[in-house]
């Protein structure tokens, strides 16, 4: 375990060259003094896949205007613990891949059950996708840019690595004081010095993996505030509602992905930018060092990008 305080100065405890589940995360931490994940008493809760095809970066009203001025994305600051010049992205997960997700638990869990078996038990899966991972708001800035992963990542294999297919490595894990972080790095093949990381697998027990076109993510923990109770009957899931005496505050985990650009942009046309721009509500728990504006203006957007001129829609 290594330990640095990060640009948005909060201190971050990470395993370089692995993605711990929180069972071999609490045995990695002993020591650290931590309330939410030494935690044994929370409520049992569903463990679903999710096949993701859209990945968010989120920024304020100063990171807006620098990818306006560079037409595209770069780091404006390394990352502490590595050295890096790393472009994060992380994983945007909505209402359908929820709903996917739900669909395939239930399959794998009861494979048995007719359609209508199945369709009378769906709508459970949403009161357990509750932590910031899940919600339409940012802790980041009030402007989100959301792209197929698809398009970023051919975006990337041809502005920097010359045609080829990038490659996807195990990054670190990362604790914060709630949150664990499972970082994918993504780098060109000429880079040979990342080889001390595992290559990104498909590994049925990874918590995160690659597979055509989509990450597939198996999160460890969903909720951060356990408010409801899983029970797996023998032709059914059913869920419980918990008084507010056994409400329980948990880790959460999501899915970043950092793709090495040096000191170089990601490039990408105008109108694309503008055209996967939206705005986004501000968390009550923002990062430090972030600027949010309660009332992200079209004016500012159409300033920036004078000539595709169009309504600033809300991420909602």
């Amino acid at each position: 375990m290594e330990t640095v305080t990060n640009r948005r100065y909060s201190e971050e405890h990470f395993w370089r060259s692995r993605h711990l589940r929180l069972n071999d995360l609490k045995k990695e931490a002993q020591g650290l003094v931590n309330q939410y994940l030494f935690k044994d008493n929370i409520p049992e809760y569903p463990h679903p896949e999710f096949v993701v095809s859209h990945v968010k970066h989120d920024t304020d009203e100063e990171g807006l205007r620098c990818i306006s001025e560079d037409n595209g994305f770069k780091d404006p600051m390394k990352d502490q613990s590595s050295g890096l010049d790393l472009l994060w992205w992380s994983l945007s997960v909505g209402p359908d891949e929820i709903k996917s997700a739900e669909r395939r638990l239930l399959e794998k869990t009861y494979p048995d059950q007719t359609e209508e078996e199945l369709q009378e038990q769906q709508g459970f899966l949403e009161k357990f996708t509750t932590s910031p991972a899940f919600l339409k708001s940012s802790r980041l800035g009030s402007y989100r840019f959301t792209f197929p992963l698809e398009d970023l990542l051919e975006a990337y294999r041809e502005q920097f690595c010359s045609g080829a297919p990038p490659v996807m490595r195990v990054f670190k894990t990362i604790l914060y004081k709630q949150e664990v972080n499972y970082v994918v790095l993504v780098h060109s093949p000429d880079q040979d010095q990342f080889s001390d990381y595992p290559l990104l697998t498909e590994d049925p027990d990874a918590v995160c993996t690659y597979r055509d076109g989509c990450f597939i993510w198996r999160p460890e923990a969903m909720s951060e505030t356990h408010r409801y109770e899983l029970i797996v009957g023998p032709d059914q899931m059913e869920v419980t509602e918990l008084f507010d005496d056994n409400v329980q505050y948990y880790v959460w985990d999501n899915v970043s992905i950092a793709l090495h650009v040096e000191d170089k942009v990601l490039d990408f046309d105008a109108g694309r930018l503008r055209e996967n721009l939206k705005s986004c509500r501000g968390e009550i728990f923002r990062k430090r060092g972030v600027k949010y504006e309660d009332f992200p203006t079209e004016e500012l957007v159409n300033e920036l990008w004078p000539d595709h001129p169009s309504p600033l829609e809300k991420d909602e």
